[in-house]
């Protein structure tokens, strides 16, 4: 079940996020995230506050989260969109995280359905995100679930992380 986020799953959600870094730690690190830095439980709390953090509960347990609203970070201004949408039409996937256990079981794909669909309560016409080239497994989410890649270019993820060769999607509704 996908919802909107509590207080009372913050802990579980920053959970996700150090087991994340422990995976990445353990195997290979797709994302340039880092510990402490982005994303935190702060990073989900400023989330929460905007009503832009939303769960995937299974059983009880949250196994991922996302944050997703309709904020474009400064880098976005410098990106020729394929829609040309106007700000107030666009939803943003800010972050998509996944249990390392939990995935590959459709958990992300549903995720950013639940935006798509959100999306279109809200009469958008264009989902936008961005990820690091070097993510495969997003990268291959995101183009599976029919986004089309508009530019690469730099980006301070989570305001915070600098980062090159970065990929910005989007997906008209």
């Amino acid at each position: 079940m996908i919802r909107p986020a509590v207080f009372s799953d913050l802990s579980s959600i920053e959970e996700i996020y150090q087991e994340h870094f422990v995976h990445e730690k353990q195997h290979v690190a797709y994302t340039v995230f880092r510990e402490g830095v982005y994303p935190t439980r702060k990073d989900a709390q400023k989330a929460l506050r905007k009503d832009a953090l939303f769960v995937y509960e299974e059983n009880g347990i949250i196994l991922g989260s996302m944050i997703a609203d309709d904020f474009q970070p400064n880098e976005y201004k410098r990106i020729d969109w394929p829609s040309h949408a106007t700000d107030e039409k666009v939803k943003v996937i800010h972050l998509l995280m996944i249990r390392p256990s939990a995935a590959g079981k459709g958990l992300g794909s549903a995720l950013v359905n639940f935006v798509l669909e959100m999306a279109k309560q809200q009469s958008c016409i264009a989902i936008r995100l961005d990820t690091g080239s070097q993510n495969i497994p997003a990268v291959s989410l995101y183009k599976k679930l029919g986004f089309q890649l508009a530019a690469t270019s730099s980006m301070k993820v989570g305001g915070a992380i600098s980062h090159k060769d970065h990929l910005f999607f989007e997906k008209r509704i």
